[in-house]
Protein backbone atom coordinates (compact mmCIF):
# COMPACT_ATOMS: atom_id res chain seq x y z
CA UNK A 1 0.00 0.00 0.00
CA UNK A 2 1.59 3.44 -1.03
CA UNK A 3 1.25 6.21 1.84
CA UNK A 4 2.05 8.59 -1.53
CA UNK A 5 -1.01 7.66 -3.26
CA UNK A 6 -3.53 7.76 -0.22
CA UNK A 7 -1.60 11.18 0.77
CA UNK A 8 -2.29 12.61 -2.87
CA UNK A 9 -5.78 11.78 -3.48
CA UNK A 10 -6.67 12.60 0.02
CA UNK A 11 -5.26 15.82 -0.73
CA UNK A 12 -6.79 16.57 -4.32
CA UNK A 13 -10.10 14.92 -2.89
CA UNK A 14 -10.26 17.58 -0.05
CA UNK A 15 -9.56 20.63 -2.14
CA UNK A 16 -11.89 19.95 -4.96
CA UNK A 17 -9.70 20.01 -7.56
CA UNK A 18 -5.93 21.30 -7.03
CA UNK A 19 -3.16 21.35 -8.90
CA UNK A 20 0.24 19.90 -8.38
CA UNK A 21 1.59 23.30 -6.58
CA UNK A 22 -1.11 23.02 -4.16
CA UNK A 23 -0.82 19.44 -3.40
CA UNK A 24 2.52 19.27 -2.10
CA UNK A 25 1.90 22.49 -0.35
CA UNK A 26 -0.78 20.88 1.82
CA UNK A 27 1.25 18.04 2.12
CA UNK A 28 4.10 20.10 3.42
CA UNK A 29 2.33 22.09 5.81
CA UNK A 30 1.08 18.86 7.12
CA UNK A 31 4.36 18.03 8.01
CA UNK A 32 4.42 14.53 5.38
CA UNK A 33 7.60 15.39 3.89
CA UNK A 34 9.06 15.01 7.23
CA UNK A 35 6.68 12.22 8.31
CA UNK A 36 6.14 10.24 5.24
CA UNK A 37 9.79 11.09 3.24
CA UNK A 38 7.92 12.50 0.45
CA UNK A 39 9.66 14.32 -2.34
CA UNK A 40 8.15 17.15 -4.16
CA UNK A 41 9.25 14.79 -7.50
CA UNK A 42 6.84 11.62 -6.32
CA UNK A 43 4.02 14.02 -5.68
CA UNK A 44 4.08 15.15 -9.24
CA UNK A 45 4.57 11.77 -10.70
CA UNK A 46 1.98 10.33 -8.66
CA UNK A 47 -0.16 12.92 -9.47
CA UNK A 48 0.03 11.83 -13.12
CA UNK A 49 -0.11 8.34 -12.88
CA UNK A 50 -2.94 7.98 -10.98
CA UNK A 51 -4.35 10.67 -14.23
CA UNK A 52 -3.16 7.78 -16.51
CA UNK A 53 -4.91 5.00 -14.21
CA UNK A 54 -8.29 7.12 -14.03
CA UNK A 55 -8.23 7.75 -10.05
CA UNK A 56 -7.80 11.72 -11.18
CA UNK A 57 -8.93 13.68 -14.00
CA UNK A 58 -6.65 16.02 -15.44
CA UNK A 59 -7.42 19.46 -16.78
CA UNK A 60 -4.92 20.98 -18.45
CA UNK A 61 -5.09 25.65 -18.22
CA UNK A 62 -4.03 28.22 -20.55
CA UNK A 63 -0.32 29.19 -20.07
CA UNK A 64 0.55 31.39 -17.72
CA UNK A 65 1.00 35.32 -19.01
CA UNK A 66 4.68 34.97 -17.52
CA UNK A 67 5.07 32.37 -20.49
CA UNK A 68 5.37 29.44 -18.09
CA UNK A 69 3.58 25.60 -18.70
CA UNK A 70 0.46 25.35 -18.89
CA UNK A 71 -0.77 24.65 -15.33
CA UNK A 72 -2.95 20.98 -14.63
CA UNK A 73 -5.47 20.96 -12.30
CA UNK A 74 -7.02 17.82 -11.31
CA UNK A 75 -9.91 16.26 -9.87
CA UNK A 76 -10.57 13.06 -8.11
CA UNK A 77 -12.82 10.46 -9.83
CA UNK A 78 -15.27 7.65 -8.84
CA UNK A 79 -12.42 5.28 -9.22
CA UNK A 80 -9.93 7.69 -7.21
CA UNK A 81 -12.45 7.66 -4.61
CA UNK A 82 -13.07 3.80 -4.41
CA UNK A 83 -9.04 3.35 -4.23
CA UNK A 84 -8.76 6.13 -1.43
CA UNK A 85 -11.25 4.96 0.71
CA UNK A 86 -9.78 1.67 0.28
CA UNK A 87 -6.41 2.64 1.04
CA UNK A 88 -7.63 5.05 3.91
CA UNK A 89 -9.47 1.64 5.47
CA UNK A 90 -6.53 -0.64 4.97
CA UNK A 91 -4.53 2.39 7.10
CA UNK A 92 -6.53 2.23 9.81
CA UNK A 93 -7.54 -1.40 10.28
CA UNK A 94 -3.86 -3.21 9.72
CA UNK A 95 -1.47 -4.30 12.49
CA UNK A 96 1.34 -4.08 10.45
CA UNK A 97 1.38 -0.94 9.11
CA UNK A 98 3.96 1.17 8.39
CA UNK A 99 4.22 4.42 11.12
CA UNK A 100 4.24 6.82 7.62
CA UNK A 101 0.91 4.82 6.59
CA UNK A 102 -1.17 4.69 9.67
CA UNK A 103 0.28 8.94 10.38
CA UNK A 104 -1.46 9.49 6.76
CA UNK A 105 -4.65 7.39 7.80
CA UNK A 106 -5.23 8.66 11.22
CA UNK A 107 -4.43 12.44 9.51
CA UNK A 108 -7.72 11.47 6.96
CA UNK A 109 -9.63 9.46 9.27
CA UNK A 110 -12.45 12.72 9.45
CA UNK A 111 -13.45 11.90 6.00
CA UNK A 112 -14.92 8.25 6.93
CA UNK A 113 -18.09 8.07 9.06
CA UNK A 114 -17.50 8.30 12.73
CA UNK A 115 -18.91 5.03 13.61
CA UNK A 116 -16.88 3.00 10.57
CA UNK A 117 -13.40 4.72 11.89
CA UNK A 118 -14.28 3.57 15.23
CA UNK A 119 -14.53 -0.38 13.72
CA UNK A 120 -11.89 -0.15 11.72
CA UNK A 121 -9.41 1.17 14.96
CA UNK A 122 -11.41 -1.99 17.15
CA UNK A 123 -10.42 -4.17 14.46
CA UNK A 124 -6.65 -2.38 14.39
CA UNK A 125 -6.57 -3.51 18.25
CA UNK A 126 -7.96 -7.03 17.95
CA UNK A 127 -4.84 -8.03 15.07
CA UNK A 128 -2.48 -5.95 17.29
CA UNK A 129 -3.60 -8.32 20.17
CA UNK A 130 -3.62 -11.34 18.61
CA UNK A 131 0.27 -10.76 16.60
CA UNK A 132 1.44 -10.09 20.35
CA UNK A 133 -0.23 -13.37 21.75
CA UNK A 134 1.16 -15.40 18.97
CA UNK A 135 4.85 -13.90 19.65
CA UNK A 136 4.41 -14.64 23.38
CA UNK A 137 3.34 -17.79 23.27
CA UNK A 138 7.15 -18.69 21.83
CA UNK A 139 8.99 -15.84 24.15
CA UNK A 140 8.16 -14.63 27.07
CA UNK A 141 9.78 -11.50 28.52
CA UNK A 142 9.23 -12.92 32.35
CA UNK A 143 12.08 -15.32 31.15
CA UNK A 144 15.69 -14.82 31.04
CA UNK A 145 15.87 -11.84 28.81
CA UNK A 146 19.28 -12.87 28.06
CA UNK A 147 18.64 -16.40 26.84
CA UNK A 148 17.27 -15.67 23.56
CA UNK A 149 20.22 -13.60 22.90
CA UNK A 150 19.81 -10.85 20.65
CA UNK A 151 16.47 -12.66 19.13
CA UNK A 152 14.81 -11.70 22.23
CA UNK A 153 15.97 -8.26 22.48
CA UNK A 154 14.02 -8.26 18.85
CA UNK A 155 11.13 -9.90 20.05
CA UNK A 156 10.78 -7.75 23.14
CA UNK A 157 10.84 -4.75 20.89
CA UNK A 158 7.88 -5.86 18.76
CA UNK A 159 6.29 -6.97 21.61
CA UNK A 160 6.56 -3.49 23.20
CA UNK A 161 5.97 -1.95 20.12
CA UNK A 162 2.54 -3.59 19.53
CA UNK A 163 1.64 -2.88 22.92
CA UNK A 164 2.01 0.75 22.85
CA UNK A 165 0.58 0.86 19.35
CA UNK A 166 -2.78 -0.92 20.60
CA UNK A 167 -2.74 1.35 23.57
CA UNK A 168 -2.74 4.53 21.56
CA UNK A 169 -5.70 3.28 19.54
CA UNK A 170 -7.59 2.91 22.12
CA UNK A 171 -6.94 6.20 23.69
CA UNK A 172 -7.94 7.74 19.76
CA UNK A 173 -11.09 5.32 19.85
CA UNK A 174 -11.62 6.44 23.63
CA UNK A 175 -11.85 10.40 22.19
CA UNK A 176 -13.83 9.66 18.81
CA UNK A 177 -16.39 7.49 20.84
CA UNK A 178 -16.62 10.56 23.49
CA UNK A 179 -17.23 12.79 20.32
CA UNK A 180 -13.83 14.52 19.71
CA UNK A 181 -13.66 16.01 15.97
CA UNK A 182 -15.92 16.46 13.04
CA UNK A 183 -16.04 13.43 11.27
CA UNK A 184 -17.83 12.79 7.68
CA UNK A 185 -21.74 13.67 7.83
CA UNK A 186 -21.70 15.60 10.80
CA UNK A 187 -22.33 19.29 11.34
CA UNK A 188 -19.02 21.25 12.31
CA UNK A 189 -19.97 22.47 16.42
CA UNK A 190 -20.89 25.95 16.44
CA UNK A 191 -18.50 27.90 17.71
CA UNK A 192 -17.90 28.22 21.59
CA UNK A 193 -19.12 31.95 22.95
CA UNK A 194 -15.85 33.04 25.68
CA UNK A 195 -16.70 35.48 28.07
CA UNK A 196 -15.27 38.69 28.30
CA UNK A 197 -16.14 38.84 24.68
CA UNK A 198 -18.17 41.54 22.89
CA UNK A 199 -20.25 40.37 19.74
Amino acid sequence: MSVVRLLVLGAVRRRGSAHGYQVRSDLESWGAHEWAGLKPGSIYHALRQMAVEGLLRADEEAPSTAGGPPRIDYEITEAGEADYFALLRHALSKADQRLDMLSAGAGLMDDLPRAEAVELLKTRVRALEEWRSRVRRDWSPDEDPEAWGMVGEVLGMWVHTAESAAEWTRGLIERLERGAYVMAGENPRAPVSRPGRGR
